[in-house]
């Protein structure tokens, strides 16, 4: 699981060998790159090296927005030429409890440069509004960053993105989550799930209904919001709406009585 430091290796050794000897960093990244030259050790296993207060000390929002500036030219994902060229990063607090992974932006997404922005994000807003959230509030991200490439004539149509595609893309998000440091993860569907959880072909089914973990942070795995518009049965909104109301009991958000009998059979 790459660290900022990792992903800053990655991207100076990409920048060396097309023959870039030299870059420019402003005084605050210097002062992280000294604190790693300082403090060797610490700074191979991924703890952050001691810093004094003001000194090279990055806020959520400063990782957050180095990341989105590494992701841009993320060589392992753009060398698979299976992507298209749009970014669609993630949208939301950076300081929320509750994180968000979907699959990949669609076309909606991608026309926008936001995550969940078509029905699909309509739907999601409709669940989040049912726990007592805003959108605002949260933070959406996907396992992809882009949306697949489906060919000439692709129109407004989407795959999932493959295993191939996730895995070059996967240690973004798993950077973004050590930045946020969120108190639950829920994957919205299967290719996220398996995606965040470094499985390949594991069912919906088989994954939710109960805590997983990744980097020490409790994940859920639920439906994506794109089923229910295509499944509108009680028993499939329940099966969302309970994997919603053990992140409300994780997050310590209340939870009221007609909240725990949503989309119960009458």
């Amino acid at each position: 699981m790459a660290t900022i430091r990792q992903l800053t290796v990655e991207s100076l050794a990409h920048l060396a060998a097309q023959g870039q000897g030299r870059t420019v960093v402003d005084d605050e990244a210097r002062g992280i790159l000294r604190g790693w030259m300082l403090h060797p050790q610490q700074a191979a296993q991924g703890a952050p090296a001691p810093q004094k207060a003001g000194a090279g000390a990055m806020t959520v929002e400063q990782k957050l927005a180095y990341l989105r500036g590494r992701a841009a030219d993320w060589q392992p994902a753009r060398a698979l030429g299976t992507l298209r060229e749009k970014m669609v990063f993630s949208v939301g607090n950076p300081h929320a409890r509750f994180m968000l992974v979907g699959e990949a932006p669609g076309y909606d997404e991608e026309r926008l440069g936001e995550p969940f922005v078509g029905r699909a994000g309509q739907k999601l807003n409709q669940v989040l509004a049912a726990m007592g959230l805003k959108r605002e509030e949260v933070y959406i991200s996907n396992i992809c960053k882009w949306r697949p490439d489906m060919g000439a004539g692709q129109g407004i149509s989407n795959r999932p993105p493959t295993p191939g595609e996730i895995a070059a893309c996967v240690k973004i998000v798993l950077a973004e989550i050590r930045a946020i440091a969120p108190r639950c993860i829920m994957c919205l569907g299967g290719t996220a799930g398996n995606g965040l959880l470094g499985l390949q072909g594991a069912s919906v089914g088989s994954l939710r209904g109960k805590w997983h973990e990744c980097q020490g942070i409790p994940v859920r795995v639920t439906y994506h919001p794109s089923y229910l518009l295509r499944n509108e049965t009680l028993s499939a909104r329940r099966a969302v709406w309970e994997d919603m109301l053990a992140a409300m009991e994780v997050l310590g958000m209340p939870i009221s009585e007609k909240q725990r009998n949503y989309f119960l059979q009458p």
